[in-house]
């Protein structure tokens, strides 16, 4: 009895420990290095969901070389992650299937140096495009920018590269360089395709028809797997963190992966829509964006690409009803066995229709209206011009809640100035709706609106008009985000490139500008305006002997002493060391310039405090007038500037008038 016992339980290891009882190994091939952007799949790993689906999973990372595609079509990988672009590999004869999708919405963007206001600023510029970034080639054509018209050059795959000048564009991901341009307090301007229209889906999981047919099981459990542990990265962000930085790279700092994740959590969109979810409508817009733009055929078939998850396996019916037929004397309790069998599957197919279709039409109505939290999402009714939806993100951006949005007419939503021409273009706007020429038109405005602080904000709304299906009424579907500090770089940096930066005193341009314009008025109403050259006496001396802090100190002193000799209409210029050019926009005659003149030498000439030191300098300055010493800049500026050298030749801090000395020669 002892000698069986042992017999069978030898037997017993033996078959465990054959091929029958071990882990399937499989490879998930990566579509780039290990970041955030594949938290989910560490988190399957780490945590044994794969384990418990039978597989023992090595998880690749790629480089910029590596073609998941390719890799998995070759057999050396079974899984792998990879973009929209995966329709371009099926037309091209790659035999892929998408499984999963990850991100609802694609991360990719276009980030763009800060003089680059429009994408067909880009025309004839640099850009990098980095591969398999085919929906923001599509966004580039829709935009009026086609490959055959910009510099296309290889990626860097670092931000570094717009920042130090060696392109004008670049592709990147919401969760990747702009972490990197707040870190450099760099002023990029950001272009995105769900702006036009172009909504692609982001990171997808996909395997090969040849891997799907011999393993049916293994891949519905690979898919089952990976998808629970995005629920699980999803809802342990820092512990998946801790996990990335201890088992797969340190190449990101706990900051940026923080960021990372900031960003790519509401791409999943997993409190709307399960995550995994496929929509073949949304596969079909996104094959009808590439044959738009000729990279596929019209009506690509989409029917073996996607894979269906939710297909019910009727292998036991068959099972059943065959043994129905051999079993002829209990015919008729099997029969009703079948009966019952199939109503409650005829149940569960109409729930499951039913399921699906609530499913899509969720995802059509809030799609747009969850693209991120962090803005506000609305919906706005054209004719009353008041809010039918607000997100609650809105109290985080203006103070104001969501109801106390919705009770307010659009008026209160925005400025004076803006509210009223607004307005205005919401009516233009419905009637192209409404006349059909252009339907699918995305509106981008910039807009400023008040807080509930008091304060004010620059925000920039886009929006899409829509006919609601069940009540047939219009609405405009908007998302609304804050962007302030892109405001105040653009200004900061126009007026970098019209101010001196020491002094903080109009540089040439904005003189030159404003010149045209005092001679423009003068001429019209028959007046006089002055220009005047002004040059700081041994100025060169101090900034030699005291260094240059002091001379800097000392010129920020002798400006604001300028400017309260002159009016709000005038204007002081520094154009280059310690020379300044003072406009006077209106005299009445060369007397009232000769006084303000003298008026700011005696101020110059009183002494300075500057770190501690007492300094006097004195200044010469040179007028002409305008039309007596000239009709235009030029001419004003020759003349003004030899009264200058004039009042030097009779030792310096003296005050001359062209034509009223002679020549010193």
């Amino acid at each position: 009895m002892t000698q069986l016992y042992l017999r069978w339980l030898s037997i017993f290891v033996l078959l465990a420990s054959s091929p029958a009882f071990a882990l399937e190994h499989v490879t998930l091939q990566l579509k780039w290095t290990h970041a955030f952007q594949f938290a989910g799949y560490y988190a399957a790993l780490e945590q044994g969901y794969y384990r418990d689906a039978g597989l023992q999973v090595n998880i690749v990372e790629a480089s910029p070389a590596t073609n998941p595609v390719r890799e998995v079509v070759d057999g050396k990988a079974q899984y792998g992650v990879g973009t929209s672009g995966l329709l371009l590999e099926r037309a091209a004869g790659k035999p892929v299937v998408a499984l999963a999708v990850v991100f609802q919405q694609s991360p990719y963007e276009i980030y763009a140096a800060p003089q680059v206001q429009h994408l067909r600023d880009l025309i004839g510029k640099r850009i990098m495009l980095e591969p398999q970034s085919d929906e923001l080639v599509a966004y580039l054509k829709k935009a009026g920018v086609p490959l055959d018209r910009i510099q296309q050059i290889p990626h860097s795959f670092d931000a570094n590269g717009l920042m130090k000048g060696d392109t004008e564009a670049i592709s990147g991901y919401v969760s990747n360089e702009p972490y990197y341009f707040k870190q450099a307090h760099y002023p990029y301007q950001t272009f995105s395709p769900r702006s036009a229209g172009i909504d692609f889906y982001g990171d997808n999981l996909f395997t090969s028809e040849k891997e799907l047919h011999e393993h049916p099981e293994q891949v519905k459990a690979f898919r089952a797997a990976s998808l629970r542990g995005w629920q699980y990265a999803k809802e342990h962000r820092s512990e998946v963190i801790d996990l990335i930085l201890a088992k797969y790279t340190q190449q990101h700092s706990r900051d940026y992966l923080y960021f990372e994740s900031d960003q790519m959590i509401p791409l999943l969109q997993p409190n709307l829509i399960e995550i995994g979810y496929m929509n073949p409508d949304r596969w079909r817009h996104i094959a009808d964006t590439y044959a738009d733009i000729g990279l596929l055929p019209s009506d690509f078939p989409l029917g073996n690409f996607l894979y269906d998850a939710s297909e019910p396996d009727l292998t036991w019916f068959y099972r059943g009803l065959l043994i129905a037929l051999a079993l002829i004397g209990i015919i008729a309790l099997v029969a009703l066995y079948i009966l019952q069998t199939n109503r409650k599957l005829q149940s569960s197919l109409l729930k499951l229709g039913a399921t699906q279709q609530a499913l899509s039409q969720s995802e059509q109505h809030y799609r747009l209206l969850v693209e991120n939290m962090r803005d506000v999402v609305w919906i706005l009714d054209p004719v009353t011009l008041r809010f039918r939806y607000v997100s609650p993100s809105v109290e985080r951006l203006r103070g104001y809640t969501p109801e106390q949005v919705m009770r307010e007419p659009i008026d209160a939503a925005l400025t004076l100035e803006y509210g009223a021409a607004l307005k205005q273009q919401i009516q233009r706007n419905m009637a192209d709706f409404m006349s059909g020429t252009e339907p699918d038109k995305v509106y981008v405005e910039e807009l400023q609106q008040p807080c509930k602080d008091g304060t004010l904000i620059w925000t920039e709304a886009i929006a899409q008009y829509y006919r609601n299906k069940e009540t047939g009424q219009i609405e405009i579907h908007g998302v609304t985000r804050d962007i302030s500090e892109r405001k105040a770089a653009q200004e900061k940096i126009q007026h970098m490139a019209m101010h001196d930066m020491l002094t903080g005193l109009p540089n040439r341009m904005l003189l030159n500008d404003r010149l045209q314009q005092a001679l423009i008025a003068a001429k019209r109403d028959n007046g006089h305006c002055a220009l005047m050259f002004l040059d700081l006496d041994e100025f060169k001396q101090i900034n030699d002997t005291l260094g240059h802090d002091v001379g800097d100190q000392l010129l920020k002193l002798a400006a604001a002493r300028m400017l309260e000799c002159v009016r709000e209409s005038d204007t002081v210029a520094r154009i280059g060391g310690d020379e300044f050019i003072v406009l006077l926009r209106t005299v009445e005659d060369a007397h009232h310039a000769f006084v303000v003149a003298e008026k700011m030498r005696v101020a110059l000439s009183q002494p300075f405090e500057v770190m501690q030191q007492r300094l006097t300098i004195s200044s010469s300055i040179g007028i002409a007038l305008y039309p007596e010493h000239g009709k235009d800049y030029s001419e004003l500026s020759k003349n003004a500037d030899i009264a200058m050298y004039w009042a030097k030749g009779c030792g310096r801090d003296n005050v001359q008038l062209f034509g009223k000395t002679k020549s010193l020669d």
